[in-house]
Parts: C-alpha cells; sequence; structure tokens
C-alpha cells in the first residue's frame, strides 16, 4: 500500500512525494527521517499496525501536528483510545477501508439492517484477504458490522459471533455472525447477508486493484488538511455523515 500511494502521489503534478518512513523500530534503505518528515508534511498517511499507528498518533499530537490519515486496522480499546485522545489536538481521519464504495455499502447496509427485523432476519458478514493478511475480521467487515448493529440500536459487541466450531446450538435472534477466509493474493472481498426463511438479500463489495484504497487515502488526507481537531471517518470525507 505505501509503494502505490507514494505512486499515485509522485505522478499528481498537486501533490508532493516527502519520502516514507517505518515504525518506530523499522529503520532501513531509502526511509526517511521520522521527526523531520513530521516537521515538514502537510499530512501523514499512514498504512502501518495499529500499534505503530497508536504511537505516531501520540507523537504528532505531542508535536502539533501534521494532521493524520490512519488506514491501519486491527485496533484493541487502548490503541483506539489513544489515537481518540491525540483527536483532541489534531485532525485524524481513521477508517479500517477508503474505498469510496465500500463506505457507500457501509452505508446501505445500515438501512436495510434498520428495516428488516432481527427475529427473522440473520445478519452475517462473510470476508475473504490475501494470506498475508494479519487481523481477523477485517477492519471492514468490523465497519459493517458495526453498520449493521447501528443499524438495529444495539452495539455490535452486544450480538456478534466471530467464528462457530463444534456443537453450537441454534442461532440466536439478533446474532451478527463473521465469517473470515484467508488466502493466495485476494485483494479483498466483502457480503453482508440478510437471510430469512424464505429469501435471502446479499450486498456485496469487491476490490479489484489496491490503487483504489490508496486513492481513498489521498483524497481524505486532501479533506483533512485544514480541519479543526478531532476523529474523522470516510463518511465524513465523502460528505455522508451528518456531522461532516
Amino acid at each position: 500500500m505505501g509503494r502505490a500511494v507514494a505512486s499515485i502521489i509522485s505522478a499528481d503534478p498537486d501533490l508532493t512525494y516527502l519520502g516514507s518512513f517505518g515504525r518506530f523500530d523499522v529503520k532501513g534503505e531509502g526511509l526517511i527521517d521520522r521527526v523531520a518528515a513530521l516537521e515538514t508534511a502537510d499530512v501523514i498517511l499512514d498504512f502501518s499496525t495499529a500499534s505503530a499507528a497508536a504511537a505516531l498518533a501520540a507523537l504528532c499530537a505531542k508535536m502539533g501536528g501534521p494532521p493524520l490519515v490512519i488506514a491501519a486496522t486491527g485496533f484493541e480499546p487502548e490503541q483506539i483510545a489513544e489515537i481518540g485522545e491525540a483527536a483532541h489536538q489534531i485532525p485524524i481521519v481513521r477508517s479500517g477501508n477508503f474505498s469510496v464504495g465500500l463506505n457507500m455499502l457501509v452505508g446501505l447496509v445500515a438501512q436495510v439492517a434498520r428495516a428488516l427485523p432481527a427475529d427473522t432476519w440473520d445478519i452475517e458478514i462473510l470476508e475473504a484477504h490475501h494470506r498475508r493478511k494479519i487481523d481477523a475480521p477485517s477492519g471492514t467487515a468490523l465497519m459493517l458490522g458495526e453498520a449493521s448493529a447501528r443499524g438495529r440500536g444495539v452495539s455490535l459487541a452486544s450480538v456478534e459471533r466471530r467464528g462457530r466450531d463444534g456443537i453450537t446450538g441454534e442461532r440466536p435472534d439478533g446474532e451478527i455472525g463473521f465469517s473470515v477466509m484467508r488466502g493466495g493474493g485476494i485483494v479483498g472481498e466483502h457480503s453482508v447477508i440478510f437471510a430469512a426463511g424464505d429469501e435471502v438479500v446479499k450486498l456485496s463489495h469487491s476490490a479489484i486493484d489496491r490503487g483504489m484504497f490508496a486513492r481513498g487515502a489521498i483524497v481524505a488526507a486532501h479533506w483533512v488538511r485544514d480541519r479543526a481537531p478531532g476523529e474523522y471517518d470516510m463518511h465524513d470525507v465523502l460528505g455522508l455523515s451528518r456531522k461532516s
């Protein structure tokens, strides 16, 4: 993803690519100095890991900037809290997926979940990614789960089921399930299935090229540059949120 972002920025005459730096414990050929980058850049795009992104947010907040676009996933609650704290000092866009189409799908899922009763319609989220992805369910799948729960007026934590094995018993009403596949070079496949006793509705999104994530992140970078401190997401960037 870093190479995809760099390629798109370098081809845009309105943007200047300053360079890349690694996680706090990573140094290597082609990487620039972290502090120099933070002092010079207008925006930082982070496609690293949850722990590295949280640490970077804290450092940017301490330095008073620059704004951040965070595309890492797999966050623990304490890391989300750390980013939220940093957002009191700097603007941060954080999203589990920067695809424009996928973020449209999130809005549709919430609407459908709101309309279909939980006692007769089950929700199952299926996702598939390449074999090198380290977190599961994906950040995007969790976004879709949150949208489903939001549509039903409940918290995802109270109704989610992350996998099944053995004698599981009947599925309870209102459960939101996750099914995960890892293999090969799959860029990203997500489906939300609404299943009733006599019909099924499926909403899905397929990622064909990783460039779409990079382009979406760059759109977010343009948007966040002059924003007030706060934590935003792609719905804010695309004008789909009431607070945007």
